[in-house]
């Protein structure tokens, strides 16, 4: 063992997975894939709606001391085929509900993996849902339109009431229904107070933040001091007309090297609240027992029962079931998509001299990555118009692997979505069929993201392609519409990507397109010639 910059651990390679391995060694209930890095229950109840979460390490508890998790490196999301493996892991008849911080990352990699779950077992595709916790109030909501609220320690909340109900026998849609300042990362919080003021002063700041409402009426709430041993504060609660009915103080959710504390305040529903649970349920749910090495609540729990400690093996390739369905034209299906591909690979210094200047300069090298996968795919038969689910996850696929980062995880979503979409055709996939797909499959990806047109994104050009769709099958009109759509982001201020972090002005003065939206002009236009 070494102390490496104030941390004591044995190498820094292993460090995740020793960490997972420990708390299995002191939980014998648990179990651990070291190849996945992903800690869960040895032998699942598979009569509950399994819960699974994860993200970045380095604020343990948070995740892995609480429900069953997926864990990436420090402070970096875990991949799509790591959850997929944790989604198998505790997948059961009853379902599995994913609860993420709003953190990009995790929402992409945690959502990707959910969708190629479903386009590879559309059986059970209503099985998993997904859940987004934002509860930063440092971020503005005019700030929050595009990338939301980030997740902080309030989702441990989420996580025992949604762990509480489960074990209580709700079904998956009953917990979902339910459940519908400074990061964790070191991230700027809403302002800069120096020096640090004291408690007294420092505490009614916080709950100004939190708690600033016109309601005349008193609110219930559940009080978490996140990292925080004394509570002696707790009087300013009062002041704002707010009766803390439960308080937790302890280390839920930390991160390395950061000294402070959070406070979350959890509102309860008011009595009649139309369309919510009642009070009593969250309370209850908060209030039930839980085995679980993070919770800190009661220190009456249960023995812990011994089981054996078995490995989990490693994730196995699955194709989607039932019958092939076809294109109406399979030579044609492939010849448009090696033609798109084609187009990519011509564009991508065009596209990279305008990322060069709107982005960080490797958009166009990702297209290429991705369109020189998908000719792989093709040469190897992997892409063929006799099995038109099975080619368009291979995109999925190729994309997720060859172009990574967000774009890859955006166009794996989408078509991980176009291959669910699809699959309710009959033989031979018609025109309708691919427009309820695509529109099915739009829908889907803003799952993901907040990104709206006109946003400076490929979104843009994204939906005006398909929106059209959902009333006419008219394709050539809305590859149009999808080519002035991208030539328009030359006049739109960035919302989101790189490009927002670029001067808005410069952008406008030379007329430079977003690049991502100029990269789905190129397929689209290609892909219908």
């Amino acid at each position: 063992m070494s102390i490496n910059s104030k941390h004591f651990l044995n190498t820094p390679e292993t460090l995740v997975v020793d960490q997972l391995e420990g708390l299995a060694n002191l939980n014998p209930k648990l179990s651990v894939d070291k190849q996945n890095k992903i800690l869960h229950v040895a032998k699942p109840d598979k009569s509950k709606v399994a819960i699974i979460c994860g993200g970045g390490s380095g604020h343990e508890p948070a995740h892995a001391g609480y429900v069953a998790a997926v864990a990436g490196t420090v402070f970096a999301s875990p991949n799509s085929s790591q959850v997929r493996r944790g989604i198998d892991l505790v997948d059961n008849d009853k379902g599995t509900l994913i609860i993420v911080k709003n953190y990009t990352g995790d929402v992409l990699n945690f959502g990707l993996a959910k969708e190629q779950y479903a386009a590879l077992r559309p059986d059970k595709a209503d099985h998993v849902k997904f859940i987004t916790v934002g509860d930063d109030v440092a971020v503005t909501r005019s700030q929050g339109k595009i990338v939301g609220r980030r997740g902080l320690a309030g989702t441990v909340l989420v996580y025992k009431i949604a762990g509480a109900l489960a074990q209580g026998g709700s079904s998956l849609n009953e917990i979902y229904d339910i459940e519908i300042g400074m990061g964790i990362h070191n991230e700027s919080g809403v302002k800069r107070v120096s020096p640090a003021p004291p408690l007294s002063e420092l505490l009614p700041q916080l709950l100004d933040l939190l708690t600033s409402t016109s309601d005349p009426e008193r609110s219930y709430v559940v009080l978490l001091v996140n990292n925080l041993g004394g509570v002696s504060e707790l009087e300013m609660a009062a002041i704002r007309g707010l009766t803390a009915l439960r308080v937790l103080s302890g280390s839920y959710m930390t991160s390395l090297n950061m000294p402070g504390f959070s406070i979350t305040l959890l509102l309860l529903p008011a009595a009649g609240e139309k369309d919510a649970p009642s009070k009593e349920t969250i309370l209850s749910a908060l209030d039930a027992k839980a085995d679980v090495p993070g919770w800190k609540w009661s220190s009456a729990a249960p023995a812990p029962q011994q089981v054996a400690f078995t490995p989990a093996a490693a994730t196995q390739a699955q194709k989607p079931t039932g019958s092939p369905i076809k294109a109406s034209d399979p030579a044609g299906f492939v010849a448009g998509i090696k033609r798109a591909c084609e187009a990519l690979i011509a564009a991508e210094p065009k596209i990279t001299e305008m990322d060069i200047i709107a982005g960080d300069g490797d958009c166009g090298l990702t297209l290429k990555a991705g369109a020189e996968g998908v000719l792989q795919k093709i040469s190897e038969k992997a892409i063929t118009g006799d099995n038109i689910v099975q080619s368009v996850i291979a995109i999925a696929q190729v994309a997720e692997e060859a172009m990574g980062g967000t774009s890859g995880a955006l166009y794996s979503i989408f078509f991980s979505g176009l291959a669910r979409g699809v699959q309710s055709s009959s033989g031979t996939a018609t025109p309708e069929d691919w427009a309820r797909a695509l529109t099915f499959a739009l829908k889907n990806l803003y799952t993901y993201t907040r990104a709206r047109p006109p946003s400076r994104t490929l979104v843009d050009p994204l939906d005006a392609f398909v929106s059209p769709l959902s009333s006419s099958t008219d394709f050539p009109t809305a590859v149009k519409s999808a080519a002035a759509a991208a030539e328009k982001t030359k006049d739109l201020a960035a919302k989101a990507g790189r490009a927002a972090y670029v001067e808005g002005d410069r952008l406008k003065e030379e007329k430079i397109p977003d690049p991502g939206a100029w990269g789905v002009k190129t397929v689209l236009e290609a892909l219908f010639q």
